[in-house]
């Protein structure tokens, strides 16, 4: 298991694919009914599991004809206790179905063969990532993010990624509870159409403050469930953005209120898209991490391992 200076295999690879779009392109593509934005009771069916290799397939395929590293992330974004019971799962099954995202994982990486492959544990915030009704405090966070991820400190999970959070304190307690648990952590604000978080904080005072409070444990920081128009121009040059490692973008310009509203999906331009993130990583060659979020495909990640690469 890697620990939380070492993310990344010690491989020459510079650059790791992510994707964390598929719940959109399971319900707005392949016409899915995901309830809660739900994708791990896939894992209960044979079908279902057999979509979700697929994706994590594709993704060490795409890295191998690439010359990239993947990270693999886990479809357990929601399995956490507030939103499992809210479509009627028990902690007890959410436990088993985090634990079971990461053995299939483990097994699809198994047979992947030599491409450079990380098994990421994909969790997400208590309640809404745009509009969290009730912030939690650093310590709330800590107790309530504890119970997800300690179903999988025994798993191959190779790091703990929170995605899509909106303030400080929760992403300082999601830290504190993978420390505890002796495992990497990354951690990924999203932004508004201004490049500041959903709750006002901007994200050099955001990452200062995580970092302030956890003695810097998390390997690195990430972007991610916003255009990179929203975030490129407070993107700069200083030392808080070498503590900025990955980029996971939205395809759409919309904003997070228009996504929710949306009934079809905004793929935007795959093409674009690719270019922008291009664009930015060789600003900032340190960026070891691009990817698509919301209304991206394989479309997507493809031009994007292909710009990078250019």
């Amino acid at each position: 298991m890697a620990t939380y200076c070492d993310t990344f295999p010690d491989t020459d690879t510079g650059l790791f694919l992510a994707y964390v779009g598929m719940e959109t392109d399971l319900i707005f593509t392949r016409g899915i009914d995901l309830p809660g934005f739900a994708s791990y009771p896939l894992l209960q069916t044979a079908e279902g599991r057999e979509l979700l290799e697929g994706y994590l397939k594709d993704m060490i395929e795409l890295a191998r004809e690439t010359g990239n590293g993947v990270i693999l992330e886990s479809p357990t974004w929601v399995a956490n206790r507030d939103r499992g019971a809210a479509i009627g799962y028990s902690p007890q099954m959410l436990k088993q179905l985090n634990r079971d995202a990461i053995a299939l994982m483990a097994d699809t990486r198994a047979a992947s063969g030599d491409v450079p492959t990380i098994i990421s544990a994909n969790i997400g915030p208590r309640d809404d990532a745009y509009e969290p009704a009730a912030r939690m405090t650093a310590e709330e966070a800590e107790r309530y993010h504890s119970e997800q991820i300690s179903a999988l400190a025994d798993t191959d999970v190779d790091v703990v990624s929170a995605y899509t959070l909106a303030y400080p304190a929760e992403a300082i307690g999601i830290v504190r509870a993978a420390r505890h648990f002796r495992l990497p952590v990354v951690i990924s604000f999203t932004v508004e159409t201004d490049g500041k978080l959903p709750t006002g904080s901007t994200l050099p005072d955001a990452i200062a403050e995580v970092d302030s409070a956890t003695d810097g444990y998390a390997a690195y920081f990430m972007i991610n469930c916003a255009h990179p128009d929203h975030f490129r121009p407070v993107l700069e040059d200083r030392h808080w953005m070498r503590r900025v490692q990955g980029l996971v973008a939205n395809a759409s310009r919309c904003s997070h209120a228009e996504l929710d509203e949306a009934e079809e999906l905004d793929d935007g331009d795959p093409n674009e898209l690719a270019q922008q993130l291009s664009d930015i990583q060789r600003r900032f060659p340190h960026i070891r991490v691009l990817g698509g979020c919301c209304g991206t495909d394989m479309r997507h990640m493809r031009n994007i391992a292909v710009a990078a690469a250019l």
